[in-house]
């Protein structure tokens, strides 16, 4: 798959998979970055991360706060709030669902209703 394309799909989970992140722990946008590097979002530019954060934080999902650094400046931390809990549970139900029809559509098995 051509990367603009798969940049695309990316673009409407990406939320959801900061929120599952969020939901276990407070960090800040480099460790977010990295957190994600460890499930093979290896790509996923800074650039795309932080304005999502900052959008995410304006819907009142995530809330922010600055904490020292001991390698430099202070770092600001995002943790998940309880409208961002309701928004990680309707991803995840979301995804399953989608995922699910997916698969139906790989393996050429249609629904049986």
């Amino acid at each position: 798959m051509a990367r603009d394309d798969n940049s695309q799909m990316l673009k409407g989970i990406l939320q959801g998979c900061l929120l599952i992140l969020l939901a276990r722990k407070e960090q800040y946008g480099y460790a977010i970055s990295e957190s994600l590097n460890l499930f093979g979002f290896e790509n996923v530019p800074k650039g795309t991360i932080y304005p999502l954060l900052m959008t995410m934080e304006k819907k009142g999902l995530l809330t922010s706060h600055m904490r020292p650094s001991p390698d430099g400046p202070s770092r600001k931390y995002y943790a998940i709030t309880a409208d961002g809990e309701k928004a990680r549970q309707t991803f995840i139900l979301q995804w399953h669902d989608l995922k699910s029809h997916v698969d139906q559509i790989i393996a050429n098995q249609p629904r049986r209703d």
